[in-house]
């Protein structure tokens, strides 16, 4: 049998994982880069996924703890839309993606890891950027460093900024 090394995996999935909902106690802390919440609206706000599924992928959810479209008031349902857009516009100064994966699991049943809490997944997507490796080995290979990527989309909603203030 073959093995594949990854020793920095373990303190990655070994973190110790905050005592609540991670939507509601990350933005709550404090220290956004430490959270890798990379954007905050009024309503709602942009974190990197620790675990992605590919490099970039960033999560936009609500403050308030809410599990159901329809539980949101209009305002946090239109930032939720403008925060999934200025996520997209980030990736694609970032990393130039070719696509997006898009979506929300709506419930336990749909696949929601956090049910009680709303949140819509923004990954950006490559030609081939799926391999065998999570076919065969069930291992996703993610190239960039999660503090990497923060520092990526970081600067990339500066130059966002400033473009749309040259505009």
């Amino acid at each position: 049998m073959d093995h594949l090394w990854a020793p920095w995996r373990m303190s990655y999935v070994g973190a110790e994982q905050p005592e609540g909902c991670i939507f509601c106690v990350l933005p709550a802390a404090g220290d956004d880069e430490a959270h890798h919440i990379v954007h905050r609206g009024d309503a709602v706000f942009l974190m990197l996924n620790r675990y992605p599924y590919n490099t970039g992928h960033l999560m936009v959810a609500p403050y308030r703890h809410v599990a159901d479209p329809l539980e949101m008031t209009p305002q946090e349902s239109s930032e939720l839309l403008y925060g999934i857009r200025i996520a997209v516009e980030a990736l694609r100064i970032a990393y130039r993606p070719e696509g997006f994966n898009i979506g929300a699991n709506v419930g336990r049943c749909a696949g929601a890891g956090y049910a009680g809490h709303l949140h819509v997944h923004v990954v950006p997507r490559w030609t081939g950027d799926t391999n065998f490796m999570a076919v065969s080995a069930e291992t996703r290979i993610v190239p960039e460093d999660i503090s990497e990527t923060y520092r990526r989309i970081k600067e990339a909603l500066r130059e966002r900024e400033k473009d749309r203030g040259a505009g």
